[in-house]
């Protein structure tokens, strides 16, 4: 048995991932944005061993995500799955003054893995759309550019692999990796969606509990278990970098190294 955190596990892909690694016999602690969707989580996967709230937009209370699940630990994996869509017709901020984008798909991930102990293993969710991502490090929060929602999607999501990269290289005791769970029919992927919520997390699953005789690799992009070339940007160390440095200055937390 293992025991692992899902981020972002109140509905949708999470849900689904957290509800097969506890139906599998895992101990999986989960996360909801409010205390409304704790209730409901709690009532979809019984077996779950906790429920941690916090709304990842505001850094505040990711730091207080952080320390709820460290004293719930320690994990063999971590999922990031937390993230918001790129509907968005106008550019939001934070009460932290960041676009939310940019908070949620960037800046959570990064801070919980900067202030969680390692784990065995980390997942980072990213999405096909990565591929047209642009490693804009200048301008990532639109303050400047036009703003366009699906372009700032595909933007984190690049980051998200290039964030899973760096862990890989920093933190070699660590096995960190991207998936591309797919188009999958959620609420964030809208009636078009071809693919089916099993698929979705199929990957995730397999990643954060199989043996490690299974899934023994870092720093690779996968989906529906088969490695993928990400976008050129994310294996670029400048970008790692750069991207890492900029996380640091926008929330106060250094990587541990």
């Amino acid at each position: 048995m293992s025991s692992i955190f899902v981020t972002g596990s109140a509905d949708g892909i999470g849900l689904e991932t957290a509800r097969t690694l506890a139906r599998d016999g895992h101990r999986v602690v989960l996360h909801a944005r409010n205390e409304a969707r704790a209730d409901q989580v709690r009532a979809a996967v019984p077996d779950a061993a906790a429920v941690v709230v916090g709304d990842v937009s505001e850094l505040t209370q990711t730091r207080a995500l952080a320390l709820a699940a460290n004293a719930l630990g320690p994990y063999d994996s971590v999922v990031h799955n937390v993230g918001v869509g790129g509907g968005a017709a106008h550019r939001e901020v934070t009460p932290d003054g960041i676009e939310r984008i940019f908070a949620v798909n960037v800046l959570a991930p990064y801070l919980l893995t900067a202030l969680m102990p390692a784990p065995g293993r980390l997942v980072y969710l990213t999405s096909g759309l990565e591929a047209g991502g642009r490693a804009d490090l200048d301008d990532p929060q639109y303050a400047r550019r036009p703003w366009d929602g699906m372009q700032a999607y595909s933007d984190s999501k690049l980051y998200d692999v290039a964030l899973a990269f760096a862990v890989a290289r920093l933190w070699p005791g660590t096995l960190s990796n991207a998936v591309d769970p797919g188009w999958i029919k959620t609420r964030m992927g809208g009636q078009n969606a071809v693919d089916e919520l099993p698929d979705g997390a199929e990957t995730q699953v397999w990643l954060a509990a199989a043996p490690e005789s299974e899934v023994g690799f870092t720093g690779r992009y996968l989906k529906r278990r088969r490695d993928l070339k990400a976008n050129p940007a994310a294996y670029d160390l400048s970008v790692q970098d750069r991207l890492l440095a900029l996380c640091a200055e926008l929330t106060g937390q250094e990587l541990p190294r």
